[in-house]
């Protein structure tokens, strides 16, 4: 008997980030997702940089080559990561970040992801924030760009005053909710946080710790599902709401190279039924 699929249903789309493979070159990163039956991956690092745009224009020669490599694969880029930070961005950060559009234009990629940057989120961190989306907004009309920049709740953004300040002000930005580091490093209740960002957020960071310190943190990251992450409340609040968004395990070897490989990790969250999968 075939079973029909309702398709109709809001389902989320299961991604990973390259900072976990960041040696792989681009058709490995695409094969390690397609093997595990992902939706998607979103690119920080690859060939052992985090200059993307130079490892393109290495690999690719054009963003019309990397659109047409991209092609091939079942697997979609979700997301570029970039180093931008929206607070105390400098001309010169700028330019960097307008590098890659002409690579996101040609491949589809509708997400740009940044940094907020900053410390308290105070006044004046605000206004530096809303004065960069505002540099943004124009030059995305003015060149007609159609990616969108996605906003990481990473510095500033993870506590929830701050954050409800930034939304306050800035109603319509996309924000990319690292759901660990609200956590953790903000020590807030995800059912709360997520009340607060559900409207604005397009993609989500998941990873798991334990409380014990480890060599760089005052907590330690380990694999999906072995640790004290409230993944199945997280689970519970999305599906209430429908979330159909990207769910992306952040897996940090990049910068933390202790941690198992990346391969290990998305074999864990599989096993331990710690993220969603048909």
């Amino acid at each position: 008997m075939v079973v029909a699929v309702d398709n109709s249903v809001p389902r989320i789309k299961l991604a990973f980030s390259t900072l976990g493979c960041a040696d792989f070159e681009l058709d490995e990163a695409l094969a390690l997702a397609a093997r595990h039956g992902l939706d998607a991956i979103e690119i920080r690092a690859l060939g052992g940089t985090i200059d993307l745009v130079s490892y393109f224009t290495e690999r690719f020669a054009s963003p019309a080559g990397l659109a047409r490599a991209l092609a091939a694969s079942p697997v979609k880029v979700c997301a570029f990561n970039t180093s931008l930070r929206i607070v105390g961005a400098t001309s010169q950060a700028k330019e960097e970040f307008l590098r890659y559009l002409p690579w996101a234009e040609a491949a589809g990629v509708k997400s740009l992801r940044v940094f907020d940057g900053g410390e308290s989120g105070d006044a004046g961190e605000l206004a530096e924030a809303l004065e960069t989306l505002q540099w943004w907004r124009e030059t995305a009309r003015r060149e007609g760009f159609v990616a969108e920049m996605v906003v990481e709740t990473h510095d500033c953004l993870v506590r929830l005053d701050p954050i409800a300040r930034f939304l306050e002000a800035a109603p319509d930005c996309a924000l990319l909710w690292d759901t660990h580091h609200t956590w953790r490093k903000g020590g807030h209740d995800l059912l709360e946080t997520w009340k607060l960002v559900r409207n604005n957020t397009r993609h989500l960071h998941v990873k798991d710790s334990i409380s014990k310190p480890g060599p760089k943190l005052p907590y330690s990251y380990v694999l999906p599902g072995s640790g004290e992450f409230p993944m199945a409340a997280l689970r519970r609040a999305l599906a209430a709401d429908g979330y159909a968004g990207v769910m992306s395990l952040e897996w940090e070897k990049l910068w933390h190279a202790e941690l198992p490989s990346l391969d290990l990790a998305l074999q864990a969250a599989q096993q331990n039924r710690w993220w969603p999968h048909e």
